[in-house]
């Protein structure tokens, strides 16, 4: 069983609407008609974009109560870029919809997606994992719908597992760590530990950060795997132990400039930073991490739609957000550009050499033709602050500095004919 949650968004309207129980535990979320939205008399009616977002949630633990991923994680953005894409499209003749489906993980995608699909939804936005996501792209290849992936950081997405009308708003793995090996090489610190969980996300990213040292010169001195044990999170004396316990653990490394943590599955790299056994900085998934966002971003005009996102949502803008919000308006910014609504033709334009899309991170970002990869600054942060912006100075590129981040095009293994 899985619960279900549409809402359809008119123009201007996203204010909180009232939740009707639904039979077979679908909740389902409608809102009223959009100020703006009805045609008036003499006027012709507004064409609908209608765009579908298909994602997941569950309320996870993570080490600290802070990094627990709110409940609205990706959909606030959605709500931001529908509000976005009609403030134009208001004045285009052009009315975005949306409809939200939210999924416990495990669940099928392939049901929700296929009725999407029959309801004549034209592009999907998707923060789903890897293999799901597939799913979903295979099934909208069969009536070439594009499919924007906003949440799987996984390579292979971009590599021997394109897909031709699959697009990434997320960055990969490898944009990620390259955009910190960068930073390190820029520091001149050249010598990293690596300390790894040994869940399938953690031996990626342990993965794509020993890539981007061979890239850029770095050189892992020493690596150490971390064994889940299981076991309470909280608890009176986890402190404590903690505090002796890691210091002991990291004892034996080689000397290391940097040390490396790569944990997506929130089991120990909270623990790491200020209990090294020798005083060095910590970056990877804990310290100095990396992503498409950062909350405390305000360069580029970030504090204006910090500032619109937090008026709305009532929190900061968090990563899977801004790829959400990206994804979606990618899509308004096509249909305002070609002044149309049909998805061929929509689809031609974001393919296209023309197309480019602001997204407060100082230049305007474009897709990579060989495995449709948005071109985008990584930030590298701490909890409360933006510490730098790769790609960084002196790292050069022939077509374009950010195509320094990721998989560039002579190495990728994407063919779309496959």
């Amino acid at each position: 069983m899985h619960a279900t949650l549409r809402n359809t968004f008119g123009s201007l309207l996203l204010s909180a609407a009232m939740l009707a129980p639904m039979p077979g535990g679908v909740l389902a979320q409608d809102t009223a008609p959009a100020a703006g939205a009805a045609s008036t008399p003499g006027q012709p009616q507004a064409q609908a974009v209608r765009i579908g977002f298909l994602r997941t949630y569950e309320r996870t633990l993570a080490l600290s109560v802070l990094d627990i991923p709110p409940e609205d994680i990706g959909l606030a953005g959605a709500n931001l870029a529908i509000a976005d894409n009609n403030t134009t499209g208001s004045f285009m003749g052009q009315n975005f919809e949306l409809e939200v489906v939210t999924l416990a993980p495990g669940d099928d995608v392939a049901e929700p997606a296929r009725q999407m699909l029959a309801d004549g939804i034209q592009y999907i936005v998707t923060d789903l994992s890897a293999d799901d996501t597939l799913t979903v792209a295979d099934l909208a290849g069969e009536t070439d719908t594009l499919v924007f992936n906003a949440g799987a950081l996984d390579d292979r997405l971009r590599g021997e597992a394109c897909r031709a009308n699959m697009l990434h708003t997320a960055p990969s793995r490898a944009m990620l760590t390259d955009g910190i090996a960068q930073y390190l090489m820029w520091k001149q610190w050249r010598n990293w530990a690596l300390i790894e969980g040994e869940h399938e996300g953690d031996q990626l990213f342990a993965e794509a950060m020993k890539k981007s040292a061979t890239k850029f010169g770095g050189t892992i001195v020493g690596e150490k795997i971390f064994e889940d044990a299981g076991g309470a999170r909280a608890t009176d004396s986890g402190q404590a132990l903690v505090q002796r316990q890691i210091p002991v653990f990291l004892q034996d490394l080689p000397d290391h400039d940097v040390l490396l943590v790569a944990d997506e599955s929130e089991v120990f790299g909270t623990y790491v930073p200020w209990r090294n056994w020798v005083p060095r900085p910590v970056a990877g998934t804990a310290g100095l991490t990396a992503g498409s966002w950062h909350p405390a971003s305000e360069q580029w005009g970030g504090a204006q739609i910090q500032n619109r996102f937090e008026d709305m949502a009532e929190r900061r803008m968090q990563s899977k957000d801004m790829q959400v919000w990206t994804a979606i308006r990618v899509i308004g910014e096509a249909a305002s550009r070609t002044q149309s609504t049909d998805p061929a033709a929509i689809a031609e334009f974001i393919k296209g050499d023309d197309f480019a899309i602001a997204a407060f991170k100082g230049q305007r970002l474009t897709f990579r033709d060989w495995d449709w990869q948005l071109r985008q600054p990584i930030l590298l942060g701490t909890e409360d602050s933006v510490v730098s912006a790769s790609p960084q100075e002196g790292f050069l590129h022939q077509v374009s500095e950010l195509d320094t981040l990721g998989v560039d095009e002579p190495e990728t293994e994407c063919s779309f004919a496959n």
